[in-house]
């Protein structure tokens, strides 16, 4: 059974300690791409004071990952911070602008199967924040529940091709069916650092073959 969060200074406050005490871990690996993504906390559309985060769905155009899931993100450009990467994709993307001042704090690096390192930030963003959706990047906007992130329904795991490597998937009422990593198991590592406080690692899980490329 979840608990019911709501959307207030003292959720933000509370995970902002809980990212500032989390000693999050960044990939050296000159290797791999550098990309940003944003775990954007802002109010639910119907149940309004709760929180949710703001997840797109890639349209079918695109030629990378196209129909996938995704949080709003993109590569790092050269002379970027990932705060900096993070913030501008979330414009581009949704329309939203945010300053500095709204990043909580990051999680871990999350190395893909497409040669990209994934840094995840955290924002905060207003209860009722204006989207305007770009249709060249996104062609649905969904916003999940803390309740349904903190759902011991998650996460679900399939089998990789190592044994030791599972996939790790989602299931929220919101999309209706399941979800996979990479965007799964940041979500997972959100629940699991910002809203229950515990410093769970993910990046050993693995991506289905589908998200490889």
């Amino acid at each position: 059974m979840s608990r019911t969060h709501a959307l207030d200074g003292r959720l933000r406050q509370q995970i902002s300690d809980r990212l500032d005490r989390f000693d999050y871990r960044a990939i050296a690996d000159d290797a791999l791409r550098h990309a940003a993504v944003v775990l954007a906390i802002t109010g639910h559309e119907v149940r309004l004071g709760h929180p949710s985060v703001l997840l797109t769905r890639r349209p079918k155009t695109l030629g990378r990952h196209s129909g996938q899931y995704a949080l709003p993100g993109g590569k790092v450009d050269p002379g970027e911070t990932s705060i900096q990467a993070a913030l501008r994709e979330l414009h581009e993307e949704l329309g939203v602008v945010a300053g500095p001042d709204r990043v909580l704090g990051r999680l871990d690096d999350y190395p893909t199967r497409s040669k990209f390192r994934i840094t995840p930030v955290v924002v905060w963003l207003d209860n009722e924040c204006n989207l305007v959706p770009s249709p060249d990047e996104v062609c649905r906007v969904f916003r999940i529940p803390f309740e349904e992130l903190d759902s011991e329904a998650i996460p679900v795991f399939e089998p990789g091709i190592h044994p030791d490597r599972p996939v790790l998937c989602s299931e929220f009422p919101t999309l209706g069916h399941r979800m996979y990593s990479p965007t799964a198991a940041i979500l997972y590592q959100f629940r699991e650092v910002a809203i229950r406080g515990d410093a769970t690692r993910v990046a050993h899980y693995d991506q289905p073959r589908f998200a490889w490329q």
